[in-house]
């Protein structure tokens, strides 16, 4: 029998080997050729999978340890939106730097559409898979996805800006909560104690963090909660921000601070606060997320909670580079936002009719 096949008469493959043992093919390789940087528990499994199946490699096997694509993968949610888009000039910068190059994968939050930039970054031997938005952001972890996410790490580590639970993902990711601290206690200092909360699902991991901070915010300064002040099944565009914030007003609702999910849901709630004749912030101050373009160019500028896009991207590039290079960093990363504080947002009304 051919000593590279299985009772199974399957042909074995550097690769195969990779994945049994749950390593890299790099990680095999180094073993093959004896390269002192590979821990010893990993090292243990490669061999005695080597031995039960009389493993001998060719050239090319022993030639992966040294070889680099110099190319990261970046699938993100949807270019359009300014968020993703200046998230990924930022890796990009950032990765020039590090000496690699990016290919970008615009999978407009489609889990099928994923699954195949998934294949087909790995088909491309991209040296690490980062995703931004999509799957990673889901509350809870898509079992399917997982179970592929899981299959393409025996070979290609993962970074992602949300969470996959059941994988071995590094996280980077800003720390919701701490945005909607920023935002709600601005807005309590300057003496609202009626603050909508605009926009977003509660199937998507940080919307959950955020009203959930939300509504222990409220109750630290002993303010009640409103459930007519809330929506919890809408979605992050411009159309979300105007229908709700028309439905608020148009019931006689008026809270006189609303926090926009992020800068598109903003738009809308701006424009239907203007059409109903009332004045931002006299009337009814607007704060959001993201600090995209967008808060830049509304009348009024936005109040927003920023994060920082050129350290986010830099702190992805680093993670990744020191995975494809086998060093320790932290699985999880959570990066402060700070508070950019605009013309949108001012006092509370003295009193509301």
């Amino acid at each position: 029998m051919d000593v590279h096949r299985s009772i199974e008469n399957k042909v074995i493959t550097i690769y195969d080997i990779a994945r049994e043992a749950g390593v890299s093919a790099a990680t095999v390789s180094r073993v093959l050729t004896n390269n002192a940087n590979v821990r010893n528990e990993k090292k243990q499994r490669v061999l005695e999978l080597i031995e039960k199946y009389n493993f001998k490699p060719n050239a090319m096997a022993r030639s992966l340890s040294d070889t680099k694509s110099k190319v990261i993968g970046i699938i993100a949610a949807d270019v359009r939106n300014p968020y993703y888009a200046d998230m990924f000039v930022a890796c990009e910068i950032a990765a020039q730097k590090a000496g690699y190059t990016v290919m970008l994968c615009n999978s407009l939050g489609e889990q099928i559409q994923e699954e195949k930039q998934l294949e087909k970054l790995q088909e491309q031997r991209v040296d690490v898979i980062i995703q931004m938005g999509g799957r990673v952001d889901d509350l809870v972890s898509n079992k399917s996805y997982v179970e592929k996410v899981n299959q393409l790490m025996n070979t290609i580590p993962m970074v992602v800006t949300g969470k996959l639970d059941g994988t071995q993902c590094y996280q980077v990711q800003i720390d919701a909560m701490k945005c909607m601290d920023l935002l709600t206690e601005h807005l309590i200092e300057l003496g609202h104690r009626e603050i909508a909360l605009i926009g977003g699902r509660m199937d998507v991991l940080s919307t959950f963090e955020k009203f959930q901070r939300y509504k222990q915010n409220l109750s630290k300064y002993q303010i009640p909660f409103r459930e007519d002040l809330v929506s919890e099944d809408g979605g992050y565009d411009y159309e979300t921000g105007y229908t709700y914030m028309n439905r608020m007003l148009g019931q006689g609702i008026r809270p006189t601070a609303v926090i926009a999910i992020n800068d598109f849901a903003a738009v809308g709630i701006v424009r239907s606060i203007q059409e109903h004749g009332l004045c931002i912030p006299q009337d009814i101050s607007v704060v959001s997320y993201d600090n995209t373009y967008v808060s830049e160019l509304l009348s009024p500028k936005l109040t927003t909670a920023d994060y920082n896009y050129e350290s986010f991207g830099e702190k992805l590039i680093e993670t990744a580079v020191a995975a494809i290079e086998g060093r320790e960093m932290p699985k999880i990363q959570l990066l402060p936002p700070t508070l950019i504080v605009r013309e949108s947002s001012g006092r509370a009304p003295e009193t509301k009719e």
